[in-house]
This record gives structure tokens, sequence and C-alpha cells, in this order.
């Protein structure tokens, strides 16, 4: 439901052009890519490294309260109802294969998502700006699979780069949300906020 929401933008997928309405500088809570033809509101972390991209001139307090905010209040509703990579997931997690379960790799494997946010989130972007005045969204390009998923889709085909993406989604039938566990920068920035009530007391 939240990717239909984030995505209503219907007649921009027929038409293949993409939204530019005033609505699209909000942040939604979840994974969206802004360059999805259907897409009315701006992914986090995208205008994040945007954002990083603009230090020289003016602080990303919009984006860094917006994100102070959506983890407050929602936490992790956000990755268990608002990201529409949850779903995907988890229904290619109920397809019937050999699982793998829960273990100390997996466990030590969860803290790789911090060291994407740092150095793909925050730091590439922020290297690029300092050695050429532009930024780069490392985690956009390199890694999301969000633009690969709902913008890029006719590309795939084309583009073996792409097709590697594609086809570590597909990990989702062997192991629960690997993406999320392991990769996702969004869920490591939301898990700061996970033991924060909105009344300011820890649980």
């Amino acid at each position: 439901m939240s990717s239909i929401i984030y995505n209503s933008n219907f007649a921009g997928f027929v038409s293949g052009t993409i939204y530019q309405g005033n609505i699209k500088g909000i942040c939604v809570p979840g994974l969206n890519c802004y360059s999805c033809p259907g897409a009315i509101g701006a992914c986090p972390l995208g205008s994040l490294q945007s954002a990083l991209g603009e230090l020289r001139f003016k602080l990303p307090l919009y984006i860094v309260g917006t994100l102070v905010v959506f983890g407050t209040m929602l936490g992790r509703a956000i990755c268990a109802f608002l990201c529409p990579f949850g779903l995907i997931q988890e229904l290619l997690y109920k397809v019937p294969s050999p699982k793998i379960k829960k273990n100390i790799w997996t466990r030590r494997l969860s803290w790789l998502k911090y060291a994407v946010l740092i150095v793909f989130v925050i730091g590439l972007p922020i290297y690029h700006v300092i050695q050429s005045s532009v930024s780069v969204p490392a985690f956009c390009k390199y890694i999301c699979p969000a633009g690969t998923l709902t913008a890029g889709i006719p590309l795939v085909v084309m583009n073996s780069d792409l097709q590697a993406i594609i086809g570590a989604l597909f990990m989702s039938v062997f192991m629960y949300r690997p993406f999320c566990r392991f990769l996702c920068p969004l869920g490591a920035i939301y898990s700061f906020f996970n033991r924060i009530r909105t009344d300011g007391h820890y649980r």
C-alpha cells in the first residue's frame, strides 16, 4: 500500500515523465526513488545526499529534522509498514525453499548497514563535493534497489548491472528481509530511535 501511495502519479507511468509538483520536495518515510515516474514525494536518503552537496552554503536542517520526526513518532513502524521493500522481501521469503535462520554471522552482518550509512550516504557525497564541487548520490547510484524496481524496470533487461541488483533481492527467498537487515542505511538511522517514545522516555 505504501508503494502505491508514494507512487500515485499514475499518469507518469503512461507518459514516462517525472512528477515535478509542489509536494515532490516533501520526504516520505520509506525508500522511494525520486526518478520514478509515479513518485509524488522525495526519498529521505536521496534528499540527505543532495543536501550534503550544499553543505558549503547551508546545513541540511530540513532533512535531518524530518528524519528525527519520523524516527521519534513512527520508529520501527516505518520499516514494518511504510517502506515498500519490506513487503517485497516478505513475499519473496514465502517462496518454498531452504531458509537461512538467524545466527551469529547474520547478527554480525547486521552492522553492515551502519557502514553503508557512513560510507555511501554521508562519506562519498561529501568527498565528491570536496573534490569536484559536485555531489554524487552514491547510495542511490550503487546500492539502492528502489530506482531499479520503480524507475528503471524497463532498463533491467538491457543492463547487466541492474540485473545484478535485482538478483540480490532474490536472497529474500532464502533469508528474511536481507536488504533491511544488512544494507539499508535508512533502517540504520531509524534504529537510533527504537528505544525512544514520543514522550521522551526510553522503553
